[in-house]
């Protein structure tokens, strides 16, 4: 709390927080709680199906509106925003955050080097977390492929039950 009674401002005002949200799971709640620890209003980048296949090579198990409803009702998140673009700064002129969240294995990487330089250069500062290695979307979905495999689901097929 302030010297006034008010809560005590965080270190930014609007931060945005990118992802898939795939299979959503531990890892993404851990990183949505700790953005919206860091910022007043919290926005989360939920990427289009057609974005997630041109980034990772496959399309979400998950459809977009699904993924959506999930991300927008995390008591974290103050706004889901669809993200239909690649370049980040083209999606912050529209979203105008102060902070981009990611996790930490970005870190390092020439692509989180790509976008330090890109947000460093509109005055956005770049904040990772720490990944939650035990628990990911890609190793849930091999979990899944590898239950569907005996079945004869091909991979990646999403698995549907029909009840009659």
């Amino acid at each position: 709390m302030s010297e006034l009674g008010a809560p005590a401002r965080r270190p930014y005002r609007v931060g945005y927080a990118p992802g898939a949200y795939d299979l959503f799971h531990i890892g993404h709640l851990n990183i949505l709680r700790h953005a919206r620890s860091q910022c007043d209003y919290l926005v989360a980048g939920v990427v289009s199906d057609e974005m997630a296949e041109l980034a990772k090579g496959r399309r979400p198990m998950i459809p977009l509106v699904e993924r959506l409803e999930i991300v927008r009702s995390v008591k974290y998140v103050d706004a889901a925003f669809v993200e239909t673009v690649p370049d980040k700064v083209e999606t912050w002129k529209q979203v105008r955050f102060d902070v981009i969240f990611k996790g930490d294995d970005w870190r390092g990487t020439p692509k989180g080097r790509r976008l330090e330089e890109d947000f460093d250069a509109v005055g956005v500062d770049v904040v990772y977390f720490p990944y939650t290695v035990h628990t990911s979307s890609t190793q849930l979905r091999r979990a899944l492929d590898a239950l569907a495999a005996p079945l004869g689901v091909p991979a990646g097929v999403p698995l549907t039950v029909e009840l009659r």
